[in-house]
């Protein structure tokens, strides 16, 4: 079957695409607005984009009344961000946290979602993250008539916990991932060794 985006909605071109492009890894993306209130949201349209310089791109879209999303409004104010990713044992916080709220209301209180400061200048991080990144706006993209707008943030520093580094030397660590396919939550499962080159 071949399938022509050109004839599909926008709805159903997701929906091709949710399940294909997959294992997304799913991270909670932390930002505060103008007076400083914290805004986290969970994400899964989002990847590694280079290491020089190391930026990551992320997309988001706009709120059921066309406005921008909190964190695309904060992300354009402050132009700072935490990327922080999700373990399983924050599912139901993170899947509770998707929900659409107003403005003035924090996801942290609203979901119990605890945070801590670690990194002077930027958004809190969510506290117990595996990891987390803190990144200043790049490069905002625009897609022609694209409900979602791709934004390039710039790493500036890395958290990783040290609960789960298992090589000081080589900077190795160990966690377990919560990923998304399709409208399903996943986890990555067993890993497989690379063949061995000849």
């Amino acid at each position: 079957m071949l399938i022509d985006y050109k004839e599909q909605s926008f709805a159903k071109r997701y929906h091709l695409m949710a399940q294909t492009i997959i294992p997304r890894p799913i991270a909670w993306i932390v930002t505060r607005n103008e007076d400083g209130q914290v805004n986290i949201a969970p994400f899964s349209y989002f990847m590694g984009l280079s290491s020089n310089p190391p930026t990551m791109i992320v997309s988001i879209g706009h709120k059921s009344d066309t406005s921008p999303k909190d964190t695309l409004h904060n992300l354009r104010t402050t132009k700072k961000c935490t990327i922080c990713m999700v373990e399983p044992k924050d599912l139901h916080k993170m899947h509770l946290s998707s929900k659409e709220l107003d403005a003035t209301v924090s996801e942290a209180q609203e979901f119990d979602i605890e945070t801590q400061d670690i990194m002077d200048g930027f958004p809190p991080m969510v506290q117990d993250t595996p990891s987390a990144f803190f990144c200043e706006l790049y490069q905002e993209i625009e897609l022609q008539d694209s409900k979602t707008i791709p934004l390039i943030v710039e790493i500036k520093a890395q958290y990783i916990a040290q609960r789960l580094i298992t090589d000081t030397q080589t900077l190795q660590w160990e966690y377990e991932p919560l990923a998304r396919i399709g409208r399903s939550y996943a986890l990555l499962g067993e890993k497989i060794q690379p063949p061995v080159m000849e």
